[in-house]
């Protein structure tokens, strides 16, 4: 397998299809449903990049970024905010808590592939 994402999705089907699309691609897949997990799974997994849904359950998906950029250790991971509100001001609130880009839900598959290999470097 290649390099590792993390994906926080608190929508079953959305994980579902995120892991099946990414593994189907050669990544490694790491996962989180909620705000307080994925700060864990960050630390501990180390990912290439995260996936970070805005609206979770715990802490919400802003500032569990506020806080993975804020540790030493995983500040230079960078995140990508998905979410279905898909305002001007969202993806405003986005930039600002620290996520390297956005984009809005529901994803296009080829979409969501061409972000990741942007972010991804490759």
């Amino acid at each position: 397998m290649g390099k590792t994402i993390l994906i926080v999705e608190d929508d079953r089907k959305n994980l579902k299809l995120f892991r099946e699309l990414l593994q189907e691609l050669g990544y490694s897949t790491v996962e989180a449903t909620d705000g307080s997990q994925a700060v864990k799974v960050a630390r501990a997994a180390k990912p290439s990049l995260i996936l970070m849904d805005i609206q979770l359950p715990v802490i919400d998906g802003l500032e569990a970024t506020r806080i993975i950029k804020s540790d030493t250790s995983t500040k230079n991971i960078p995140i990508v905010a998905l979410t279905a509100y898909a305002m001007k001001t969202d993806e405003q609130k986005a930039i600002q808590a620290g996520c390297d880009g956005y984009l809005p839900k529901p994803l296009r598959a080829q979409t969501l592939l061409e972000k990741v290999k942007e972010y991804l470097k490759e």
